[in-house]
């Protein structure tokens, strides 16, 4: 047991788009663990009177902001869209907002005594941040899957499906990575079979 030891383990948990890493994380919660979500992190990283949101106004202008001062997101996708600099410069102020947050709320979550910490985040790898977390779980599904959710849950036609997946790393890339690899293709239960047993086989009971 990683309780009996005092070692905290933090588990990152990563896939593609529309394969379930949501469902899979609350899954993981009900085994015990914390989960912390990165996509939470990143919209609080930009959260109004941040020094983050202030960079990017600078960067962007005022049209970065929408009436109430939050972050215009959709507008900075339009501008970043078709001009990689400017990604780039937004990644660099955006990436070490996200890590600083999520460093302090690991550390947090091991001053608790928590003996799981699950740190989801869809970008985990492309995004250089495997240093964050102590091994790899990613959630893939069937390719067939992945689109028939990705549709339905995006109202987005098949042809719009294949492209936003095709601009991702690919899911076989990405269960490379992984010390475990969970099919979430079929029923919750069956993933929650999965986990179980991930769960036994890795932390214990």
């Amino acid at each position: 047991m990683l309780c009996y030891y005092c070692v905290m383990l933090t588990i990152g948990l990563t896939g593609g788009i529309a394969t379930g890493k949501s469902s899979v994380a609350a899954l993981l919660a009900e085994q015990g663990a914390e989960v912390i979500d990165a996509d939470q992190l990143a919209r609080d990283a930009v959260a109004p009177g941040t020094a983050a949101l202030q960079r990017i106004v600078e960067l962007f202008g005022q049209q970065a902001l929408l009436p109430d001062g939050s972050l215009n997101r959709q507008a900075v996708r339009e501008m970043v869209f078709s001009e990689p600099a400017k990604r780039q410069l937004l990644e660099a102020i955006l990436h070490p907002a996200i890590k600083e947050l999520a460093l302090q709320q690991i550390e947090q979550a091991r001053i608790r005594g928590c003996d799981v910490v699950v740190y989801m985040a869809p970008l985990l790898i492309e995004a250089n941040a495997t240093d964050r977390v102590d091994e790899i779980w990613v959630v893939t599904v069937r390719p067939e899957v992945q689109l028939a959710r990705l549709m339905a849950r995006d109202g987005c036609d098949q042809k719009q499906a294949e492209q936003i997946v095709a601009a991702q790393m690919p899911l076989a890339e990405k269960e490379r990575f992984g010390v475990v690899v969970i099919d979430n293709s079929s029923s919750l239960e069956a993933t929650r079979h999965q986990i179980e047993a991930a769960w036994q086989q890795r932390i214990g009971s």
